[in-house]
């Protein structure tokens, strides 16, 4: 029988894509228990198992299964903690060379549990590691059909089930790109293959909102000055400005837009959003509008560009132009005086790093280090 497959190397293989009423939930949490005792006392530590090797292999999973924007979030995040270099190209480079395999929503068509039932994860890096995935560059959008958006290439047997075969990917495009430009000069974060593909080549003027309760107030108006070709600009909602980093990055489709059957628009924010969301949503906006990103000072009307050829996203504002907007801005006001919440405001990272607290993360390589209380090991 062959060994399983690990990813990071944290959890048991096998575990990661189990059903919520699944009897063997049970079994794998005692077992994971059993085995973080005998990782213990046998002194294996995080730092052995988290290396780049296996922050590698987890971004070719990720763009494999067409993960959720948010794990770009965690994997930066946990390589922070372990000083393990981790930048967003490393996401970018991982996804342009590896297929999307897993055929479930919002990318493809099943669900989780049956993603499960074909083998899962483990199936997964199984035809990864054939000799022939080896794909070329996936920048080119497939063909998708104008009735379901999904990719209408090749269909093989493999096509009909859960996980696909490297030769039959579910989308030639790539799951995650990286765009930087002079709205992002730190990087925004975009899921092209859960989009229509026309839209990953887009250049029409923006429409802004300054804030969710903005969104909220506005976007169901008649009067909104709004076209299907608009891109929607959410400002302030990223991990400062949106107070916690919230999930607002799915700007919902302006009501006489959707009334008239408008499914999909390009959508810019700082913010998150979740995994099963469809849709050109480019995330992550960094640095973000609070901290005086260039998105605080886009307005309406301004040209957008996204390139995913070039991997770029710019506004069609002159640099001075755009340092003049910037220098005469309104500071956000204060929220939080003391506490939690201003402690969490004065030394969150920006999206690049994972949004974590600054005094979290090591600074040097002796900080890595700390006594075993069990085994007595430094």
């Amino acid at each position: 029988m062959r060994p399983d497959r690990s990813v990071l190397g944290m959890m048991l293989p096998g575990s990661s894509t189990l059903p919520h009423d699944d009897p063997r939930l049970g079994e794998r949490a005692e077992a994971a228990g059993s085995r973080a005792v005998e990782l213990v006392a046998a002194g294996v530590r995080p730092e052995q198992v988290l290396t780049r090797e296996a922050f590698a292999v987890a971004l070719r999973a990720l763009a494999a299964v067409g993960g959720s924007t948010n794990a770009v979030l965690h994997l930066c995040a946990i390589a922070g903690r372990r000083m393990v270099p981790l930048a967003l190209e490393d996401f970018d480079a991982a996804a342009r060379t590896t297929p999307v395999l897993a055929d479930v929503a919002p990318i493809g068509r099943h669900t989780i549990a049956a993603f499960d039932a074909a083998g899962g994860l483990q199936e997964v890096l199984r035809r990864l590691a054939e000799p022939t995935a080896t794909p070329a560059d996936r920048d080119e959008p497939a063909h998708r059909t104008p009735a379901d958006g999904r990719t209408s290439a090749r269909r093989s047997p493999a096509g009909r089930q859960a996980i696909r075969d490297v030769a039959d990917p579910v989308t030639e495009q790539p799951a995650l790109v990286v765009l930087r430009g002079n709205l992002a000069p730190d990087g925004a974060i975009l899921k092209a293959a859960a989009g229509r593909p026309e839209l990953l080549r887009h250049t029409e003027p923006a429409v802004v909102f300054h804030g969710y309760a903005d969104l909220l107030a506005r976007i169901d108006d008649p009067g909104l000055d709004v076209t299907a070709d608009s891109v929607l600009v959410l400002t302030g909602c990223g991990p400062r400005g949106g107070d916690g980093f919230p999930e607002w990055g799915l700007l919902p489709i302006p009501t006489k837009l959707a009334g008239q059957g408008v499914r999909d628009m390009v959508r810019i924010s700082d913010a998150r959003m979740s995994g099963t969301s469809f849709g050109i949503c480019i995330l992550h906006v960094a640095p973000e509008a609070a901290v005086g990103g260039p998105l605080a000072v886009v307005r309406d009307g301004d040209l957008v560009t996204v390139g995913i050829d070039r991997r770029s996203l710019d506004v069609a504002v002159p640099a001075a132009e755009l340092a003049r907007r910037l220098a005469e801005r309104e500071q956000p006001a204060e929220v939080h005086r003391r506490g939690w919440p201003a402690l969490y405001a004065a030394h969150v990272l920006q999206a690049p790093e994972g949004a974590d607290l600054d005094f979290l993360r090591p600074r040097t390589a002796d900080e890595l280090r700390f006594v075993d209380p069990v085994v007595g090991r430094s």
